[in-house]
Parts: C-alpha cells; sequence; structure tokens
C-alpha cells in the first residue's frame, strides 16, 4: 500500500468519529483502530497451499510445541521492547501477576511505539522474544496462566 494512502488513511480516521478502519488489497490487509488500540496494522495475504487430492499431507518435522496458557501474539509487524527506554525496568517479569489492560510491552512501527496490553488477566511464565527483535504479525510474545 502506498504511504501516502496509508498517512491519508489514519488522518481521515483520527478526524472522524469512526473508531476503526479495515481495508483489504490485494497486497495485504490494513487495520487503523483510533484509541487505545494500536494504529495501524499491516499483515500480508495468507499463503494457500493446494496439494493434489492423493497426496498426504506431509508430516511437520520440526513442530514448535504448542504452549500451554493463553499466548499473546503480536498485533502486528515491528520491533519488540520489554521496556520502555534502554535503561528501564521491563514492563513485566516471568512469575509477575498481570490484569487485563496491563501493558506487557512496546512494539515500534513506522517509529510509533505501540503499547501492547494483556488481553486475559492471569501470570506471566514464558516471554518468547528477546529484546530488540523483529517480530512477525501473529508471532507469539508471552504465555499467562
Amino acid at each position: 500500500m502506498d504511504l501516502n494512502k496509508l498517512k491519508t488513511l489514519i488522518e481521515l480516521v483520527s478526524e472522524s468519529s469512526v473508531s476503526e478502519l479495515e481495508i483489504t488489497e490485494a497486497e495485504g490487509k490494513i487495520r487503523i483502530v483510533k484509541g487505545g488500540a494500536a494504529p495501524a496494522a499491516y499483515a500480508p495475504p495468507p499463503v494457500q497451499v493446494i496439494a493434489p487430492a492423493s497426496a498426504p499431507a506431509p508430516e511437520p518435522q520440526d513442530a514448535p510445541p504448542q504452549e500451554s496458557g493463553f499466548v499473546v501474539k503480536a498485533p502486528m509487524v515491528g520491533t519488540f521492547y520489554r521496556a520502555s527506554s534502554p535503561g528501564a525496568s521491563p514492563f513485566i517479569e516471568v512469575g509477575q501477576s498481570v490484569k487485563e489492560g496491563d501493558t506487557l510491552c512496546i512494539i515500534e512501527a513506522m517509529k510509533i511505539l505501540n503499547e501492547i496490553e494483556c488481553e486475559k488477566s492471569g501470570t506471566v511464565t514464558k516471554v518468547l522474544v528477546e529484546n530488540g527483535q523483529p517480530v512477525e504479525y501473529g508471532q507469539p510474545l508471552f504465555v499467562i496462566e
């Protein structure tokens, strides 16, 4: 999607009474949300693999183990940060209790720092991403039980 078109859409949403806008085009999907959620997220179109009807589905060789508990996933592509600044302490630690709405991390996308909030109350059992690491849309970030 053209950057100028994206900027125009963001400005239109911010100046209107619309709280959320989602557009799907050939090159992907864009979702703009006004308020406390992420301002924009981009996801490439899904890839579909079609195998002949007679061919059996291949067995995954090194499939990652399924995490137990609630998995918090990245709502956008960007850079993952555990703290608000390089010298600050992380928003959360393993073993810490969190409530719905608590800030878990920051994902920087297009020079915008987006606070990622907890969707479910519980205890953080795993942090699955390293500080400063790039993350993809839908990538698991935390496990909360």
